[in-house]
């Protein structure tokens, strides 16, 4: 997990990590309406002047809390990982306790959340096709040029749209370099063990 978490998160953490562990809760909760409606400025506001700090340091940690919650509920971490990467940021028992119960009551309604959030993209449906060769024209009566042409049919909410393509061997051959690249790319371990933590 502590992988997962860019530098910037880590360090907005830390602030939290030397807060009374009812502040951390008070945050978690920021956090969750965050995740859920969006980001309320008066709600930072409120907590900076409470806390005696600036407006920024408050956003900057719930920000930091989100994206642990978010990335962490994504990928469906579990508990001993979570755990110890809190650790290593300096969190005390208590307050890891906190953010590993917040996480585990809400992960289900995070990951719910971001699914919705998620953008829909076309997929593959059908795929017809013809090889033509024009052998000759008025002007050039010994030339070959062979072109294949291609009807990719696409389904997006239950509709099936059609895209006509028309490409050269040469490039239809290049292009079935790529995709097959791309397939044994799949194969990896690395694609694998993500594919393995993703919906």
């Amino acid at each position: 997990m502590f992988n997962l978490l860019k530098d910037e998160h880590k360090e907005h953490l830390k602030f939290l990590a030397n807060v009374d562990a009812e502040v951390v809760r008070e945050f978690c909760r920021i956090s969750l309406q965050f995740i859920e409606n969006g980001a309320n400025p008066k709600v930072y506001q409120g907590a900076a002047q409470k806390l005696d700090v600036e407006t920024k340091v408050v956003q900057s940690a719930v920000e930091g809390l989100m994206y642990l919650l978010t990335e962490t509920s994504r990928f469906m971490i579990p508990e001993s990982e979570y755990k110890e990467s809190l650790s290593i940021l300096g969190f005390q028992d208590d307050k890891i306790d906190i953010l590993l119960t917040m996480y585990l009551e809400n992960r289900g309604n995070i990951r719910n959340i971001l699914s919705e959030m998620s953008m829909e993209l076309p997929h593959y449906d059908n795929l017809e096709w013809r090889f033509d060769v024009q052998v000759a024209s008025r002007s050039m009566r010994h030339q070959v040029m062979p072109n294949v042409l291609l009807k990719l049919h696409l389904e997006e909410d239950d509709k099936v749209t059609t895209h006509p393509l028309q490409t050269d061997p040469g490039n239809l051959v290049q292009l079935t370099k790529e995709l097959e690249k791309a397939l044994d790319e799949m194969k990896s371990a690395f694609c694998r063990r993500i594919v393995r933590n993703i919906d």
